[in-house]
């Protein structure tokens, strides 16, 4: 079978790779802490549950609009509204089965051959493979540990071209959990309006914050316009697999992606859709707990990881991911997360997951207990100790 030479182009997740090889350890018989999944530990809070099994029940098993449930758009406009700032309505909300409808959605929409989008690297990596699979071309904007994982606007403005159309930026961001200040944000709108450029907002992280409060690219002069905030349920509410997402945008990109729904899933579960009225409308004690608990999670990690010889670690301000760097074990970030796994159990992935400027560095996620990471930082210990003898 001849496959579309595009499908050269698609690239994965290396998490899902790295938790099979786990899992196939597991069934081995060997002990394995999962830190290689980024999605919380928790369960889904019992209000949600029961609002998708009621649901179910009332008979919300049809098929709903491909936009969303207006109800639930509205509630995401207020929600945005609220916390970010912005000015949407519920038109201005598409509802999708996961967050990565959305980057797949305004990527497809707006990118052809000939066309070029910045993204972050190292970064989430469906945004390079996205990108590449449109026939465009995906530039770099490289992530570094100096700038605090935050992106160089300097650098950024001097990658754009005649040719550039989307900026794609992540705050708070995965795999570095770099945070962009809002001065940061104010200048990259200014390079955004003076370049005539859309920017992909992805905040799904915005809640997940230790220092101060998120702000959004959306609510800065001229940038109402050309942004698209991407959001969703997943790691707010632990709702990974319910797969529920969204997309905040202009007008005139509403019908387009609108459109890319019809031809692709038809319309998000109307079932999940109820789930998530009562996610974002209901009691908000238990993400704030979760918050808490993932501060102290962090904590340990850093202090942790930065009392272990040739490694350091700088401190998260969001997001439930540590990045530390492991140049100083001697080992490429390949090198040392085949070692941690195959000899010594701990399921990390290697910065190069997320792009080539990731080399030196893994991403951890510290969506686990404190005791099964204590156990990891151990572990972690004994790998550097081998890497180094």
């Amino acid at each position: 079978m001849k496959l579309s030479s595009a499908m050269d182009r698609l690239g994965t997740e290396t998490a899902f790779e790295v938790l099979v090889r786990a899992r196939a350890l597991e069934a081995q018989g060997k002990d394995v802490v999962h830190l290689e999944i980024g999605e919380p530990d928790f369960d889904t809070p019992q209000n949600i549950v029961d609002a998708g099994i009621q649901a179910l029940r009332d008979g919300w098993t049809h098929y709903g609009p491909s936009a969303g449930l207006p109800e639930l758009r509205a509630a995401v406009a207020n929600y945005l509204n609220t916390s970010r700032g912005t000015t949407y309505t519920g038109d201005n909300v598409v509802i999708t089965p996961g967050g990565k409808p959305i980057m797949y959605f305004v990527i497809l929409a707006l990118l052809e051959a000939g066309d070029e989008a910045i993204y972050p690297n190292p970064g989430f990596p469906i945004y390079e493979s996205m990108i590449n699979f449109t026939g465009a071309t995906a530039v770099p904007s490289p992530i570094r540990e100096k700038n605090d994982f935050a992106l160089d606007v300097d650098e950024l403005e001097s990658l754009i071209t005649p040719r550039t159309k989307l900026l794609i930026i992540n705050s708070p961001g995965n795999p570095t959990s770099g945070v962009l200040s809002l001065a940061d944000l104010g200048r990259i709108a200014e390079i955004a309006v003076k370049n005539d450029l859309i920017v992909l907002s992805d905040e799904i992280y915005s809640e997940i914050i230790y220092e101060g409060e998120h702000g959004s690219i959306a609510t800065f002069p001229g940038m109402a316009e050309r942004t698209i905030i991407l959001d969703g349920f997943s790691k707010t509410y632990a709702m990974t697999g319910w797969r529920l997402g969204y997309g905040a945008m202009p007008l005139e990109l509403v019908a387009p992606i609108n459109k890319l729904m019809v031809n692709s899933v038809s319309c998000t579960s109307v079932a999940v859709q109820r789930a998530g009225l009562e996610a974002i409308t209901g009691p908000q004690d238990e993400v704030r707990e979760m918050v808490a608990a993932f501060e102290k999670r962090r904590d340990l990690m850093v202090d942790g990881l930065n009392a272990i010889p040739g490694i350091t670690c700088l401190k998260p301000k969001g997001a439930f991911y540590v990045f530390p760097n492991i140049t100083g074990t001697g080992k490429t970030s390949r090198e040392f997360a085949d070692l941690l796994l195959n000899e010594f159990g701990v399921a990390a992935l290697s910065g190069t997951a997320f792009g080539s400027y990731g080399e030196g560095y893994l991403r951890l996620s510290y969506a686990n207990s404190e005791a099964n990471l204590q156990k990891a930082l151990d572990r972690i210990r004994q790998a550097a100790e081998s890497a180094q003898a």
